[in-house]
């Protein structure tokens, strides 16, 4: 939710307008509000595992893996934030997509159980959420278990952030919810 309110915030101060008609391409607009998301979706996550740690013996099966699903995690939902943010009108609006999309998709995402417990034709729609790959991603880098193959995994990821990071980008350039 940061980086949704991060750039709402900018549209209601109208301080995103400065940006807009500076010099600055757009793609860097976008970057450093992702980036900002990512920084600050590491940082909570870094306190709440440091803090964890102390309740729990964390045994980790690969640092890299780990760390590589954070960023990618982190990069996917802050740009998705970010479309959000550029599609809300009012403050209400910013929790849209985590109450009415994320909440279902975390829950249908293979979190609290194995795909492979699930019956085939509901194996077959939970592999379209993308949350199921980023928490196989650090199921596996945890566990040293994972339901999807691991280069599946990063490739629907790295897919993914693309996608939206190319929308987020058409969306800004094109004025939509910034322009009046």
């Amino acid at each position: 939710a940061n980086s949704v309110s991060s750039f709402y915030s900018s549209k209601l101060e109208r301080h995103i307008e400065e940006k807009l008609v500076s010099s600055m391409p757009n793609y860097i607009i976008v970057l450093g509000f992702v980036l900002g998301g990512v920084a600050r979706g590491l940082v909570v996550g870094g306190a709440v595992t440091l803090t964890a740690m102390f309740f729990t013996q964390l045994q980790v099966h690969s640092i890299t893996l780990v760390i590589v699903t954070a960023v990618l995690t982190a990069a996917l939902f802050s740009t998705a934030g970010l479309i959000n943010g550029i599609f809300a009108n009012s403050f209400d609006d910013t929790s849209i997509i985590p109450t009415f999309v994320l909440t279902p998709l975390t829950y249908l995402g293979g979190i609290f159980f194995s795909i492979d417990m699930l019956p085939d034709f509901w194996q077959g729609i939970s592999q379209i959420n993308p949350i199921l790959y980023m928490v196989n991603g650090f199921r596996l880098g945890i566990l040293g278990i994972s339901d999807i193959n691991l280069s599946v995994a990063l490739t629907v990821m790295i897919g993914l952030l693309v996608v939206l990071f190319l929308l987020s980008l058409c969306l800004l350039t094109k004025g939509v919810g910034t322009r009046s």
